[in-house]
């Protein structure tokens, strides 16, 4: 096991890796440690969400900004961390006739579990899902529950009911269904900042952030869009049997705290929490208060075994 204290001095490594899905399918896993990741205190796969990949979201460097990469938080903490690319997203295939659903992303996580698995030794993952990647990272955790050793669902949604933003989203979504892929652009990012409560990030960050995303995708697929907008719910929190987090920004509109309290009451596991997380809005690792979130993420997958169960 590595030193914990030793590693917060020692050099961050990053590295590649490619696994396939479906025979021709090609995806794109981000990995970042310090010491020896198969000597660490946990793997955590963290799961992006619905317009934008995985390295912008998890691995952010804005100069200046300490902690700005939550895989480096982690990493230095003695995480092995993991990010995955979505099919048709970032580094991913992007080329195939489908708008990539939330079913399909928890396919990918299934994908990226297995090669971490073969590659790093097998253990069950820490998941981090944000947004549709909430959904994803969930859906996962209900098909492979011994893949799953916690869960933290960000951002999330149930049924959709009460959401301001998918009620606004649904507007277009003929749109949406009428394609694979929509356009995104530098004024797209930032409008996800200006949505719910203006003010929660600050204005450089959203910068990095918004060039980061459009260097890798100046498009996204549709399919979580459709999926949120007229297709929840798309998990079913009894059948979700790990221990689980619901983090929810004090003014996320993705989903209503009742939304969100029926989800959490209908999980089984009691080893199952609810944080509210103040000033934040939807994008949490890019917010101002970015260092609370963290926190509640690095309590939750450190939390000590239960010795007792009754």
């Amino acid at each position: 096991m590595n030193d914990i204290a030793a590693l917060s001095s020692a050099p961050i490594k990053a590295e590649d890796h490619w696994t396939a899905k479906d025979g021709n399918v090609r995806l794109f896993l981000f990995e970042k440690y310090a010491g020896d990741p198969k000597g660490s205190i946990g793997t955590i796969l963290f799961v992006h969400g619905s317009s934008m990949a995985a390295q912008p979201t998890f691995d952010l460097q804005v100069p200046g900004r300490p902690d700005s990469s939550a895989m480096e938080f982690f990493a230095r903490r003695g995480f092995d961390c993991w990010s995955v690319d979505m099919e048709g997203y970032g580094r991913s295939t992007k080329d195939r006739d489908n708008n990539a659903p939330i079913a399909q992303g928890a396919d990918d996580c299934f994908a990226a579990a297995n090669y971490i698995g073969k590659l790093r030794g097998k253990r069950p993952l820490l998941v981090y899902g944000i947004s549709s990647g909430a959904l994803r990272a969930a859906l996962f955790a209900q098909r492979h529950p011994d893949l799953v050793g916690r869960l933290a669902l960000d951002a999330m949604v149930w049924t959709g009911e009460g959401s301001p933003t998918l009620a606004d989203r649904r507007k277009k979504l003929a749109e949406f269904r009428a394609k694979n892929r929509r356009p995104i652009d530098k004024a797209f990012i930032h409008s996800i900042f200006d949505r719910d409560h203006p003010g929660t990030a600050e204005e450089r960050v959203i910068d990095a952030f918004a060039e980061a995303v459009v260097a890798l995708d100046t498009s996204v697929p549709t399919g979580t869009y459709v999926d949120m907008c007229a297709n929840l719910p798309v998990v079913d929190p009894t059948k979700i049997t790990v221990p689980t987090l619901i983090m929810r920004g004090q003014w996320d509109g993705i989903a209503s705290f009742a939304d969100l309290i029926a989800f959490f009451d209908r999980l089984p596991n009691p080893d199952k929490h609810f944080a509210v997380m103040p000033g934040i809005s939807h994008a949490s690792f890019q917010q101002k208060n970015y260092a609370l979130v963290y926190h509640i993420l690095w309590s939750f997958f450190t939390q000590p075994a239960p010795v007792y169960r009754g």
